[in-house]
């Protein structure tokens, strides 16, 4: 199969598990058949697929991966005030490191709203149906919604990372307090912790809770560079830790931090 007719077959697979949708016609625009194909992930409820499926949908995200281009943690410029910080500003989802972390709800599946723009949504389309089955199998049988500041780990299937780091940051639905800061230097530390048990040696982090979840971008950043920087001037497992951005907003508040 070229690349498109995988992307078809993979929409017809999907498309044939909904009776709803089964006459649904495919749109010809490629671009609408990707949105299409992300949406049909997004709904899908954590269930069993067939290995025919799975290997059509690996050759095919693979290649959207490579096509996107990847970008190797390595190469990136550290901080001068840390050699063992880096500030990148990008897709994390094209890293090629250790881990990534990705701002998880707590019930730890993924988000379900079709071509979301969260990280999670993100992380989730790319890497493939395969992440949520992981993490649904993880929460069956933790047996309870995952806590605020913990953190699950999962291989990270298609992505060119080798694990994600799941962790659910605080919601601040009104005033930011005392309790909202320490969940999320939890989360930092959770992940951090949960890395270094599992012998991993970079790890990038998304801005955990400064988007859906409202915590507000300077004070989340600095918590963030001070816990990281705690935990490494005691451990040395971890050889680089990644702040990863997405808006020019987030990426000059972390520059302030790292750079002066």
């Amino acid at each position: 199969m070229t690349h498109s007719e995988k992307r078809i077959y993979l929409i017809q697979e999907l498309l044939s598990e909904l009776p709803q949708y089964r006459d649904m016609e495919i749109p010809d625009n490629a671009q609408e058949q990707k949105r299409l194909l992300r949406s049909l992930m997004n709904i899908r409820s954590p269930r069993p697929i067939g290995n025919e499926f799975l290997k059509v949908q690996d050759e095919y995200l693979s290649e959207e991966v490579r096509e996107k281009g990847i970008v190797d943690s390595d190469t990136l410029p550290v901080s001068p005030v840390n050699n063992r910080l880096v500030l990148w500003r990008g897709d994390i989802t094209t890293l090629k490191a250790d881990a990534i972390v990705n701002a998880a709800n707590s019930a730890l599946r993924g988000c379900f709203v079709p071509c979301h723009s969260c990280v999670d949504n993100i992380i989730h389309s790319v890497s493939g149906i395969q992440l949520r089955l992981a993490c649904d199998k993880l929460m069956t049988e933790q047996g309870y919604d995952e806590p605020t500041g913990k953190a699950k780990i999962t291989p990270a299937f298609n992505l060119p990372c080798n694990y994600v780091l799941h962790t659910v940051g605080p919601i601040v639905s009104g005033v930011l307090t005392e309790k909202h800061c320490r969940q999320l230097a939890d989360c930092y530390k959770s992940c951090l912790e949960l890395a270094a048990e599992k012998g991993l040696k970079s790890i990038a982090f998304c801005c955990i809770s400064t988007g859906e979840f409202h915590f507000p971008q300077k004070k989340a950043a600095d918590i963030a560079v001070q816990t990281v920087t705690d935990f490494l001037r005691t451990d040395t497992r971890i050889e680089k830790v990644i702040f990863n951005v997405f808006k020019q907003e987030d990426y000059d508040i972390y520059q302030g931090i790292l750079y002066s």
